[in-house]
């Protein structure tokens, strides 16, 4: 077969990148942010049980 070959070389795989250590900032950034994911989750599971919005009005019927 010839030199050339077609289309790009599949890149070598990169090295893992090493795990950088958290300082504390850091930490209680994440956890807040994992509180307030769980406290949405609650208040949509929350939301989704009632019915619409606003539904609880009188009834009007049509003309008679």
């Amino acid at each position: 077969m010839s030199s050339r070959e077609g289309g790009k070389k599949k890149p070598l795989k990169a090295p893992k990148k090493d795990k950088k250590e958290m300082d504390d900032d850091e930490l209680a950034f994440k956890q807040k942010e994992k509180e307030k994911e769980k406290a949405m989750k609650e208040a949509k599971a929350k939301a989704s049980q009632k019915g619409p919005m606003g539904g609880g009005g009188l009834k009007k019927s049509g003309k008679r």
